[in-house]
């Protein structure tokens, strides 16, 4: 066996037995997406490996054969698997050339390429799926076609728009980038035209034009591409799949070149990109993917979790690997996301992961109800200042929505409070095309109002508002779907709304008072905020987090949205508002309205996620026989049978309470204890000092560090239960059924008072 494979073996289970100060257990490990960056390179393969915690280690070592890690919301995903990489390449096991890594945006690539030079392992190739696929298709396509790659197309909706023109169909700003979004998602979902209506109604597709019609556009779409020489961004990983299917000899190149992948988010991983990573794989097994379930939050684009569950199915001597411990935020916080979760349904819900906090306690969540919309506006942003005034910074504090269009209350409330801002994954409420479009239109028709025939029976300002903005879209009852043309609708409708409070407010305004308010907005609401609070709707906040977050508008009809229909589409939901909650690293507070304006009818509920998480709310029912605790699972070699199977009904993880004084506990020590460090302990001396030569001898044998056999604090929980029978010993954190089978027999004799054997060889 070579040397460095020798020196995987012997470090497989984790850290060093006793940990020197700097080292996970005494608290120095940090969140993936918030740690920085090495200050100097590790001196050696084994440097790589300190400050890992033992979950983090064991993905960092697992270097051959299929790897599965599902990593729980800020437990160090990126830092195991970039650290895994740079072991393998410093232990010499990896050639940085032959390993690709891929995720889902150019940040996270950056960021991964950023650690891994670092961590000396420069040279490893971190790309998006569409950044790896394009360069590959552009040196092979002179190979396997002849001549240079089509262009790559700049504005797909331009295209889109010629393709409806020459249908002799009209679509609007709107219907275009729904039109859009549906055909991209039918590329990545591998649907062709002819195939579109089917599928859209399997998938519960929301569309605002009939199935067949975009079925004609999408197929228009195509033709135009054809006849232009042009392709699109679907059409990168499309034309990747069909050279590497017809050519084998160029996909024995790309394999030959990479022989090891690393895929992140892998939960979002649509049906197209997972058909292009089997033929980069080529039947080999030297794969490690990193995913969550519960944070499946992008179906709409095609993105689905199948794969990540299906991935001991497809793998059965795959290695899982579980990262619950959460280094992002405190107690409370994970108590609420735990809690949120343990009331899902369906797939995902059964693999869901248990996150146990490594933070010291912080304040608990508030929930505040409110009278209305500004005057949740006005609260989120009053509490905002006096944080900022008590010297937090306003870059880590955000304000997370469901829709962009809840954005301008927000906007508006923290103007007036002067409290700077900055929005992300969203345009300025009054930079949207559609309120600038509306906005010209309400200052025409102040105007010249007089000559315009759409005036003529109305006479109140909200209404003439309302039958102006008719002609921009607006109607009095919104659209169906979740696209563009929805959320170009609820942009319309606010500036109905606001019409409607303005005039609550005076009486006598007229719509030129009313244009004059809007520009007067307008201009507060543009001052420099780079350095400001963060508004951003919770799609767009996947991947960051902050000190302090306010989720806001929290109420049946926001959260779900009412358009989710289905149980998949409320679960989806669901999962929306834990990503949320997991964005939070210290505060957090959550919030609804009874009324959407002041005075207006209090109709409005909290949210039903919220049902049994705060305090008066009806009591929810978990769900039993889910979760999962940290760990590692080893495959089985040949298929998986109903025994071999993990069961997630066997995995239900209780709150660990203190057996001496009943406290929670959620110190990773003193859960394998069961009881609090300064409690009394209860522990056999002389049973313990026999599993400690024990173990130590078992060590010697097998050639491993002795903390691989069992921890101390796992002895020290053995020594204070002393089981009687392997059901009791199972019960002890720390004692798994791979160590239980190999040393289970050696411990209930020590236990029972007899010589352990010599314990079976290691595998």
């Amino acid at each position: 066996m070579p040397a460095a494979s020798v020196r995987l073996r012997g470090r497989a289970c984790g850290q060093p037995a006793q940990p020197s100060p700097g080292t996970w257990q005494h608290g120095c490990v940090t969140a993936a997406t918030h740690s920085p960056l090495f200050p100097r390179v590790p001196d050696s393969a084994d440097a790589v490996l300190e400050g890992l915690d033992p979950e983090q280690r064991e993905v960092a070592t697992a270097l051959h054969g299929p790897v599965c890690v599902l990593a729980g919301a800020g437990t160090g995903k990126t830092r195991a698997i970039t650290h895994r990489i740079a072991y393998g390449v410093r232990a010499g096991i990896l050639q940085p050339s032959s390993v690709l890594a891929v995720t889902f945006t150019h940040r996270a690539a950056g960021e991964m390429r950023g650690r891994l030079r670092h961590l000396g392992a420069a040279g490893v190739q971190a790309r998006t799926f569409h950044s790896a696929a394009l360069r590959q298709l552009q040196y092979f396509w002179p190979k396997a076609v002849g001549g240079s790659l089509p262009r790559l197309v700049d504005r797909k909706v331009q295209l889109v728009a010629d393709a409806a023109a020459a249908c002799r169909i009209r679509l609007d700003r709107g219907e275009l980038r729904d039109v859009t979004a549906e055909i991209e998602w039918s590329k990545v979902t591998q649907t062709v035209p002819a195939e579109y209506p089917s599928a859209a109604a399997r998938a519960a597709r929301e569309v605002t034009r009939d199935p067949a019609e975009i079925a004609q556009l999408y197929a228009a779409y195509e033709d135009l591409k054809r006849e232009r020489g042009v392709i699109d961004f679907e059409d990168v990983l499309l034309l990747t799949v069909a050279v590497l299917q017809d050519r084998q000899d160029i996909a024995e190149q790309v394999r030959a070149q990479y022989q090891h992948f690393v895929v992140d988010e892998y939960q979002d991983v649509s049906p197209l990109q997972q058909r292009l990573l089997e033929l980069w794989l080529g039947g080999r097994e030297n794969l490690c993917v990193v995913g969550d379930a519960s944070q499946t939050i992008y179906s709409f684009t095609g993105a689905t979790p199948d794969h990540l569950l299906d991935f001991r199915t497809r793998h059965p001597g795959a290695t899982v690997v579980k990262l619950v411990r959460d280094y992002r935020s405190t107690p409370q916080v994970v108590r609420l996301a735990n809690g949120l979760l343990a009331q899902a349904r369906g797939r995902a819900a059964d693999h869901r992961l248990e996150l146990v906090s490594q933070r010291g306690p912080g304040p608990d969540p508030v929930f505040t109800e409110y009278t209305d919309e500004p005057a949740e506006a006005e609260g989120a942003a009053r509490r905002i200042g006096e944080l900022i005034g008590a010297g937090a910074r306003a870059s880590e504090i955000a304000v997370l929505f469901r829709t962009n269009s809840q954005s301008e209350t927000y906007e508006q409330a923290l103007a007036d409070a002067g409290v700077p801002y900055q929005l992300r994954g969203a345009e300025r409420f009054f930079d949207r095309p559609e309120v600038r479009k509306a906005s010209s239109a309400l200052r025409a028709a102040a105007r010249f109002g007089g000559n315009d025939s759409l005036l003529d029976d109305v006479v109140d300002l909200p209404s003439q508002v309302r039958a102006v903005l008719s002609g921009e879209g607006w109607t009095a009852q919104p659209p169906a779907g979740s696209g563009a043309v929805r959320e170009r609708w609820e942009s319309l409708a606010a500036l109905v709304n606001l019409a409607q409070d303005f005039t609550a407010a005076s009486p006598g305004a007229t719509l030129t008072d009313l244009v004059a308010e809007l520009d007067e907005r307008a201009g507060a609401q543009h001052a420099p905020t780079v350095q400001g609070v963060t508004l951003a709707s919770l799609h767009s906040a996947k991947g960051l987090e902050w000190d302090v977050v306010f989720l806001v508008g929290v109420a049946e009809g926001m959260m779900p949205i009412t358009y989710a229909k289905t149980d998949e589409q409320i679960e989806e939901e669901r999962r929306l508002l834990y990503v949320g909650v997991t964005r939070a690293r210290e505060r957090l507070h959550v919030s609804w309205s009874l009324a959407r304006s002041p005075g207006g009818r209090a109709n409005r509920r909290p949210s039903r996620f919220l049902h049994g998480l705060r305090s008066g709310s009806p009591a929810a029912v978990g769900r039993s026989g889910a979760g999962g605790a940290g760990g590692v699972e080893r495959g089985v070699s040949g298929p998986v049978t109903a025994s071999a199977a993990p069961s997630p009904g066997r995995r239900q993880r209780n709150p660990a309470r203190c057996r001496v004084c009943g406290r929670t506990l959620t110190d990773a020590g003193e859960m394998k204890l069961m009881r609090c460090e300064d409690c009394p302990s209860d522990m056999d001396e002389g049973v313990y000092e026999r599993l400690h030569e024990w173990r130590g001898e078992q060590a010697r044998r097998s050639g491993q560090p002795a903390f691989c056999v069992f921890t101390d604090k796992t002895l020290m929980a053995i020594a204070e239960t002393v089981p009687e029978d392997a059901p009791e010993l199972a019960r002890i954190p720390g004692v798994g059924r791979r160590k239980l089978d190999r040393y289970g027999a050696d411990v209930l004799a020590i236990c029972a008072g007899r010589d352990g054997a010599e314990g079976k060889e290691q595998d």
